[in-house]
């Protein structure tokens, strides 16, 4: 089961196509995840290389990390589920950030989001009956970096450290960097993405990705939005 023929699902926070965010996230990491189109990217020294990963997972904050499905489960039953889970949320706005994250350059919230994190860990729970438990590899792979107890436990529970109290949102816009890099590569993508991020961003849906095989591209598969009203929340 470690082979390349391992399908696996997503749920992320994509902006959707047509959303200035969508235009700028796309071009920054030079691919457009929904059409899979190549782009060209900023003018900006070494970017080309230091998105390579970022760029094969398409530009998007993780909910839900990347699973294999159990056997007997084809994807109409993911659809299905990811899309009953978008119509009962409310949509929120989020304000972002260009920011460096234990030394990968992201988008990160500009204040804590209550919403955001609900949101992330309705996901992981919600959609845990689908996921294949990690394999043996899969496993040691993430034991690479070091674990607290707690993320030890949520890699057991969930297959993934980094759920409910140990969730960061944000959107990879590099690999890792050397010290000194990160100040000219904030600068840059500060100018880049400032139009979209003048206003608050629109957190209005769920976006299924897959990754038909082992190092394939992630691909957007639908995007779902959300159903939900204040006043069906206040009832």
């Amino acid at each position: 089961m470690d082979g390349a023929e391992v399908m696996r699902y997503a749920v992320y926070f994509a902006p959707p196509p047509g959303t200035l965010l969508h235009a700028l996230g796309s071009r920054w990491l030079g691919r457009d995840s929904h059409s899979g189109e190549d782009l060209a990217q900023p003018a900006v020294a070494g970017l080309h290389g230091l998105t390579a990963e970022a760029r094969r997972y398409g530009f998007h904050a993780t909910l839900k990390p990347p699973f294999a499905i159990r056997d007997g489960i084809g994807g109409e039953a993911i659809l299905r589920a990811v899309a009953a889970l978008a119509a009962s949320e409310i949509p929120f706005e989020l304000g972002l950030r260009v920011a460096l994250l234990d030394g990968f350059m992201a988008l990160l919230p500009d204040a804590p989001c209550p919403a955001l994190d609900a949101l992330a860990a309705r996901c992981v729970r919600d959609l845990d009956g689908f996921r294949r438990p990690p394999t043996a590899t899969e496993l040691a792979r993430r034991r690479k970096a070091p674990l607290t107890l707690r993320q030890e436990e949520n890699l057991e529970r969930w297959g993934y450290p980094y759920v409910f109290e140990d969730f960061r949102f944000h959107m990879t816009l590099t690999e890792r960097l050397a010290d000194d890099q990160g100040g000219a590569l904030v600068a840059a993508a500060n100018a880049h993405f400032e139009p979209a991020l003048a206003q608050p961003v629109a957190i209005g849906g769920l976006t299924l990705f897959c990754e038909a095989g082992a190092g394939r591209p992630f691909l957007a598969i639908r995007h779902f939005p959300f159903q939900g009203s204040a006043a069906e929340a206040a009832e």
